[in-house]
C-alpha cells in the first residue's frame, strides 16, 4: 500500500482536491490566527458542557477534553454510498451470527468457525443461550471503526456491538462547525445528523415487548464516575427519558419497574451502558452493584428489550473479527464488501511463527481489548516493548492478533506550526430496529494529533473532527444555499441498497 499516506482534501500537488476546491479555499483564504480562534471556541464551549473523557495512567489528570479539530472530513456522495451498502451488509451478518450462536449454532455445525473460538471465549455467555431478544434484534447500535489507505480503499478495522460510544462528541462536533463555520455549510450540502436522538428512540421503541404500544424507555448508567458519562446524560436528555443507575430499577415478578417518587413505573426498554460482567449479579458477576438483580430473567421471560443485547460482546472480539469475511459469507450468501485488514490469528502456529518473526513491522492486539490499550504499533515501540510483547505471545499466543501497518489516510489538521496532515480512522454508527438498518450520514472522526502518530483513540489522547457526508457532488449543486435538513440512509430488506 505504500509508505506515503493518501491525503484525503489535498493532492499530491499541495492543491485541494477537484471536488473539495471549495475546502481548499476557505483552508487559504480563512487566517490561521481565525481558524485557532475559532478552535478554541468550540473546546471551550465543549468544557463548559462537561465533555470530557478518561485518559487512563496520566497522573495529572484522570478526565479531560478531547481535543476538536476545525477542518472537517469530508466524504463524497459516492463514496457514502458504497460505504453504507458494506456497512448495512456487516451489520445484518452481525446480527444473524449472535442469533445463530445463541441459538441453532449453525454456523458451527457447518465447520465456518472452529467451536473453541466460541465456547472458549470469556465474552461468549452461555447464560444467555437459548434466549431471544424481542422482534431478533441482538445488536441495535453499532459503531464500525474504519480506515481508509487510498481513493477507493476502506477497510474494516473492528466491530462495535456492545455499548459503542462517540455518538455524543459526533452530534456536538457538528454543533460547534453549525455555529462557528456556518459558511462551509452554504458552500456544501452536508446531511444532517441532529436527527440522530429521535431515531435512537424511534428504534428502542420499535423493539419493545409485544403487545406494548406506548413503550417506556430509559438509560442504564454505571454511574457519573463512568468515563462516558456525559454521553449517557447527553443521550437520555437528547431522548427526553429517564437516565437511570442500577438502584433506580426493581425487578418484581420478572417485570422491570422504575422508583419514581409518583410510585412504581412499569420500563420496557433499556439502552444499558453497563458491560454483561455488572448487568445482574444474579447471573453474572455477583459482586456487582451497578447492575439489576432479576434483570435477564425479565429478558429471558420476554417483558423487557435490553440494548444491546446481553452477549454481543463475542461479535467484537478480534479473533472473531479476522473471520467476519468468511460470516458474512455464510449469512448473506456474497462476499463481503467492506473487506478486513489482512490479520493474523496468534493462536495459529504459522501465523505464530509469522508474527514473531515481523513483530517490528506489525500491529498487534488482544482479542478482548479496546481504547488502544493492550496494543504494540511495532514501527513505533521501543526494542524493550518488542520484547515483552514477544514474550507475551510465546506465553498466551491465543489472546492475540497481528495486523500490518496501514498507512491510514490523513487530513489536514491545526498542529503548533500550522496546518499539516494528520493520520484519521473512523466510526460510523448504525442503528437496526424491527424495520431495518439505519445508516447514520456521518460519524466521529478520530486523528492522531501527534505528527506520525498511528494511535487516534480518545482515551488515548486523539482529538476528533466533524465528518460532512456530501447530498451530491459539489458541482452538482443547485442555487439554493439552504442547508439540507439531511436524512439518514435506511435499509428495510436484507441485502438492499440504500434508498
Amino acid at each position: 500500500m505504500g509508505t506515503v499516506a493518501f491525503d484525503e482534501i489535498m493532492g499530491s500537488d499541495g492543491a485541494a482536491r477537484a471536488e473539495l476546491a471549495a475546502l481548499g479555499r476557505w483552508l487559504q483564504t480563512t487566517p490561521e490566527s481565525e481558524l485557532r480562534r475559532r478552535q478554541a471556541a468550540a473546546e471551550a464551549a465543549f468544557r463548559q458542557l462537561g465533555i470530557t473523557f478518561a485518559v487512563y495512567g496520566e497522573s495529572e489528570a484522570s478526565e479531560r477534553i478531547i481535543p476538536f479539530d476545525i477542518v472537517p472530513r469530508v466524504f463524497l456522495p459516492g463514496e457514502w454510498a458504497r460505504l453504507s451498502e458494506g456497512l448495512v451488509q456487516r451489520v445484518e451478518a452481525i446480527n444473524a451470527f449472535l442469533d445463530d450462536i445463541y441459538g441453532e449454532r449453525r454456523i458451527l455445525k457447518d465447520g465456518v468457525l472452529p467451536e473453541d473460538l466460541i465456547f472458549g471465549n470469556p465474552q461468549f455467555r452461555p447464560e444467555i443461550a437459548g434466549m431471544r431478544p424481542p422482534h431478533g434484534v441482538w445488536a441495535h447500535i453499532c459503531g464500525i471503526d474504519l480506515v481508509r489507505t487510498g481513493p477507493d480503499e476502506f477497510y474494516v478495522l473492528e466491530d462495535n456491538a456492545r455499548t459503542p460510544s462517540g455518538v455524543s462528541y459526533m452530534l456536538e462536533n457538528r454543533e460547534a462547525m453549525l455555529r462557528l463555520c456556518p459558511e462551509l455549510f452554504r458552500n456544501f450540502r452536508v446531511a444532517a445528523v441532529d436527527s440522530y436522538p429521535d431515531r435512537l428512540l424511534e428504534t428502542m421503541k420499535s423493539v419493545a415487548p409485544e403487545g406494548v404500544s406506548a413503550p417506556t424507555c430509559v438509560v442504564l448508567t454505571p454511574g457519573h464516575y463512568n468515563s462516558a458519562y456525559y454521553e449517557h446524560s447527553f443521550l437520555a436528555d437528547s431522548m427526553g427519558i429517564e437516565l437511570v443507575e442500577a438502584a433506580d430499577l426493581v425487578v418484581d415478578d420478572d417485570i422491570v419497574w422504575m422508583r419514581t417518587i409518583a410510585g412504581r413505573v412499569k420500563v420496557d426498554v433499556i439502552y444499558r451502558r453497563v458491560d454483561d460482567d455488572f448487568l445482574d449479579p444474579l447471573v453474572f458477576r455477583p459482586d456487582s452493584r451497578l447492575g439489576v438483580p432479576g434483570l435477564i430473567a425479565a429478558y429471558a421471560a420476554g417483558n423487557v428489550a435490553i440494548i444491546n443485547a446481553p452477549g454481543n460482546g463475542i461479535a467484537d472480539d478480534k479473533a472473531i473479527y479476522s473471520y467476519m469475511p468468511e460470516i458474512v459469507r455464510y449469512y448473506s450468501g456474497g462476499e463481503a464488501k467492506l473487506p478486513n485488514v489482512e490479520t493474523w490469528r496468534c493462536r495459529e502456529p504459522q501465523a505464530l511463527r509469522y508474527v514473531l518473526d515481523h513483530l517490528p513491522e506489525l500491529v498487534v492486539k488482544l482479542v478482548d481489548g479496546s481504547g488502544g490499550y493492550g496494543m504494540l504499533v511495532g514501527p513505533t515501540a521501543s526494542t524493550a516493548e518488542i520484547e515483552q510483547f514477544r514474550a507475551a505471545l510465546i506465553a498466551e499466543p491465543h489472546r492475540y492478533i497481528a495486523q500490518p501497518t496501514l498507512a491510514l489516510s490523513t487530513v489536514p489538521t491545526m498542529a503548533d506550526r500550522g496546518l499539516a496532515p494528520r493520520h484519521v480512522d473512523f466510526r460510523p454508527f448504525l442503528l437496526t430496529g424491527s424495520r431495518g438498518v439505519q445508516v447514520v450520514p456521518g460519524g466521529l472522526t478520530r486523528v492522531a494529533l501527534r505528527e506520525g502518530s498511528l494511535v487516534v483513540n480518545s482515551s488515548q489522547g486523539g482529538g476528533t473532527k466533524d465528518s460532512f457526508v456530501l447530498m451530491e457532488a459539489p458541482d452538482e449543486r443547485s442555487q439554493s444555499q439552504s442547508q439540507s435538513l439531511g436524512t439518514m440512509t435506511q435499509v428495510q430488506t436484507l441485502g438492499g441498497a440504500p434508498c
